[in-house]
């Protein structure tokens, strides 16, 4: 470690030395066995795919990726959700038919993206890999910061497959001799130190001893002997997961935050090729998947010496449709038993999760620490009223113009927008891909995104609007149950009443035994993206003040809808066109310094 140095400071400039790395490889074609032979994104359907394969190819134009990479999106079979085991064994296959024999000599990573986001709608339509973030120029989004967080991996990798998410971000600091080698047999792990409550939320490492006695340090290879997924904190006091901070030196932990005790917790892991081949025949043997599988709970709780079949008939929130899990997961744990988990400790990391209104929010608006690791701004590439070092510093505004006379509350985002004079924006709000040119106010905890959407040959919008606190993913099962359901706090049943709505099966789109916001039919669809964000506006007003407002005559979707009927070029157009105008206005205002 550099002396004198703390470890939070160590974790900054280890992070911001891979940004300016990846920064120099943008738009420039790199060597081979310097970067990833081949990057995969999936996607959860054939809409999904091509809304990726749009945004990649509008991306290469642009020169933002390394060049020379074999860029591809996989798309998930039709059929039932197989989850992101399932993909993970399809991607495998996808492989073998693309590269034939070649692909056992390929450094892969693999960026599970598959999904419709609903616990952060503003990602729905292009992906949370997709996501803007508050810096680079141009704005990096969540694909690029995977791509330099993990900017050192191939070199020191074997040939196989690293398997991330899309919606977690990863900072670590090692030793400046230390490298992060991915050369073992079977499974490998990164471990980050977590406290005991996040560890039950994630994945959790029982450690072998260790045979070293001395300081730790950033980085440890170990191997674990078993894998807890989502444990009672009971459970990893009984198992041996739990660590004592006297036995983490102070100078080396990233995270001040924790207390005494402490776990190890998961984030990516990486196959190696013999294992993936191991992996493939297993699926293809099996042929088609009934139910979903879980890439970390079904594969890694089946490996190390101590793991046991315990975890295969735990099913809780597992539907009738999936019984079949049970038979899966057995065989999963008798393919993989015996196999090692190998675990590399990064005792100075940070894991951050964004994948929720209320995480996107809060390390994008008010997170001090993570502005510092990474250099996040409160305006990037943006047109705003107030330069950035006058601007209130917990808001966040992403690639949007705004008029001299607009307003932003602090803890709010604006990312793909355009708001005009006399529009103002509550505390705690999310605003995305909008064009606001008349008077607004937009409350407090309100979420509004606007979908371009092609209907019959034409072009169509609609705004979906929520507050941030609605569940979009809770479900009813009866039509009588529609009261339990709430929007903006006041019961969906009121809500339908104010706007002149009956319950009815054609109240609800998709599947009839799982009725909620997501599939609600009450976002009229408008000729103009301003029009769409008025009359959404509209209808927060009749709930917020509990006055009428008629939605009868118009022609309604629900969030499922509207998805189904997007338009990813209008909406790639939409911010070309912000694009091409803050990029006029930056160099205008050059050329009159």
């Amino acid at each position: 470690m550099l002396a004198g140095m703390e470890p939070e400071l160590l974790l900054q400039r280890a992070t911001q030395k891979r940004l300016e790395r990846f920064a120099q490889l943008r738009g420039k074609i790199v060597p081979t066995g310097e970067f990833w032979d081949v990057v995969v994104i999936t996607a959860v359907d054939k809409k999904q795919e091509i809304a990726y394969q749009q945004q990649l190819s509008e991306k290469l134009k642009r020169k933002e990726l390394p060049l020379g990479v074999h860029y591809h999106v996989f798309v998930d079979p039709p059929g039932p959700k197989i989850g992101n085991g399932g993909s993970t064994l399809h991607v495998l296959q996808c492989l073998e038919e693309h590269y034939g024999d070649k692909w056992d000599s390929l450094t892969v990573i693999l960026i599970h993206s598959g999904g419709y986001s609903q616990r952060l709608p503003n990602a729905s339509a292009l992906g949370k890999i997709f996501t803007a973030l508050p810096f680079g120029d141009p704005v990096y989004q969540m694909l690029d910061l995977k791509l330099a967080m993990y900017i050192d991996f191939p070199i020191q990798m074997n040939p196989g497959v690293l398997i991330t998410c899309a919606d977690d971000i990863e900072l670590y600091s090692i030793g400046e001799t230390d490298f992060i080698r991915f050369d073992q047999p079977g499974f490998t792990a990164l471990a980050h130190p977590s406290s005991l409550t996040i560890g039950m939320t994630h994945g959790v490492f029982v450690l072998e001893p260790s045979s070293h006695l001395t300081e730790k340090r950033q980085l440890e290879y170990r191997t674990c002997n078993h894998f807890l997924h989502k444990p009672s904190i009971e459970r990893m006091h009984q198992s041996g997961a739990v660590c004592l901070m006297s036995q983490l030196s102070p100078g080396e932990m990233g995270d001040s935050t924790l207390n005494s005790e402490y776990v190890y917790t998961d984030s990516l892991f990486y196959i190696d090729h013999t294992t993936a081949k191991l992996l493939l025949t297993f699926y293809k043997q099996m042929g088609k998947f009934c139910c979903e599988i879980d890439a970390y709970g079904d594969f890694l709780q089946a490996l190390g010496p101590g793991a046991t079949q315990d975890y295969v008939k735990n099913i809780e929130n597992v539907s009738k449709e999936e019984s079949c899990l049970v038979e899966i997961r057995e065989k999963i744990f008798r393919l993989l038993k015996g196999l090692p988990l190998n675990v590399i400790l990064l005792n100075n990391s940070k894991f951050y999760h964004i994948g929720t209104t209320h995480e996107y929010l809060f390390h994008f608006t008010s997170d001090r620490k993570l502005q510092q690791e990474m250099g996040l701004l409160p305006s990037v590439f943006s047109i705003c009223p107030k330069s950035a070092e006058d601007m209130e510093k917990s808001v966040c505004i992403i690639h949007t113009i705004l008029s001299p006379t607009s307003c932003i509350a602090p803890g709010s985002l604006v990312e793909y927008s355009r708001l005009g004079a006399e529009v103002s924006v509550g505390t705690n709000s999310i605003i995305s891909g909008c064009c606001i040119d008349t008077k607004a106010h937009l409350p407090p905890n309100t979420f509004v995104t606007t979908l371009s959407m092609r209907i019959d040959g034409e072009l169509m919008y609609a705004s979906m609007v929520f507050g941030i606190e609605d569940s979009l993913k809770k479900n009813v099962t009866k039509l009588s149950d529609v009261h339990l359901l709430h929007y903006f706090g006041v019961s969906l049943g009121e809500c339908l009443e104010l706007w002149g709505l009956r319950v009815s099966d054609q109240l609800f789109s998709g599947h009839k035994s799982a009725l909620g916001l997501w599939t609600a039919r009450i976002f009229p669809v408008c000729s103009t993206r301003n029009d769409s964000v008025e009359v959404s506006l509209r209808i927060i007003n009749s709930v917020k003040n509990m006055s009428p407002f008629q939605l009868g005559g118009l022609k309604l979707l629900s969030v499922e809808e509207m998805l189904c009927y997007k338009d990813i070029e209008d909406m790639l157009k939409f911010r070309q066109q912000l694009y091409k105008e803050i990029t006029l206005q930056r160099v205008t205002e050059k050329s009159d310094l």
